[in-house]
């Protein structure tokens, strides 16, 4: 079969699958595109679970799904470290692919890799969310095994990759300027909130609050969002941050 046959069958077995997630659904659930994806990259790949998140650089990045809080802690602590994986797919525009997490992370980031370190992650897998040159976000999957993706399953990942990516851009009203964030779901406004805090005491750039507030975190042990949720509701104040 010529390569545009194996493409139609391709996207025949994602369509599918991706039908068959929502038709499997209690009723009242209603149809999430963004779980439904999710789900049917599990039941299509060897994989354990998958996310999918939006971005524009380390500083903002929203999880819009995670499947389980393996990767719902795996991606909290990259967005607490600025370091990891799914970043790294971002920043360089191609998939990053550990087929032996524990050993690749440790070798690449091995801050994030301690953190992590007692999750049950086997092989992690992040793809960016590319419109053209441009990143908008990114999927991550991960399983409790070691292993490679085979190729025909790296195919029906990018595949489901391409899904994501249309998904994400009507959440962004076909957007592609500096105001589609404030279209989006976040999840981490409060980060957001303490940011804007944090520059209204110092004076200082939003870069220069938000490394603050990570720096914060990574001294005491906690992650970014709890730091921020301390902030919000004055349980500490931004000199508590200047020391």
């Amino acid at each position: 079969m010529d390569e545009r046959g194996d493409g139609r069958e391709l996207s025949a077995l994602v369509q599918a699958a991706f039908l068959a997630a929502a038709n499997g659904d209690p009723p009242g659930i209603g149809h999430d595109p963004l779980r439904l994806l999710c789900r049917t990259c599990v039941e299509l790949l060897p994989v354990d679970g998958a996310s999918i998140s939006v971005m524009t650089g380390a500083a903002e990045w929203e999880t819009l799904y995670a499947g389980d809080e393996v990767l719902a802690r795996a991606e909290a602590f990259q967005f607490t470290l600025g370091e990891g994986p799914c970043l790294e797919a971002f920043e360089h525009r191609r998939p990053v692919l550990l087929p032996d997490f524990g050993v690749d992370a440790a070798r690449r980031w091995p801050v994030f890799a301690a953190q992590v370190a007692a999750e049950p992650i086997g092989g992690f897998f992040a793809f960016p969310l590319l419109s053209g040159a441009l990143g908008i976000g990114v999927m991550a999957l991960y399983r409790h095994h070691t292993g490679w993706l085979a190729p025909a399953e790296l195919a029906v990942a990018l595949h489901l990759v391409a899904m994501a990516t249309g998904v994400v851009l009507g959440m962004r009203l076909d957007r592609l300027d500096a105001d589609w964030w404030a279209a989006l779901p976040l999840h981490r406004e409060q980060v957001h909130q303490a940011t804007g805090m944090l520059i209204a005491a110092f004076g200082i750039p939003p870069d220069e609050a938000f490394a603050r507030l990570r720096a914060h975190a990574f001294a005491t042990g906690r992650l970014v969002e709890e730091i921020a949720r301390d902030l919000v509701v004055r349980r500490i104040t931004p000199a508590d941050l200047d020391r």
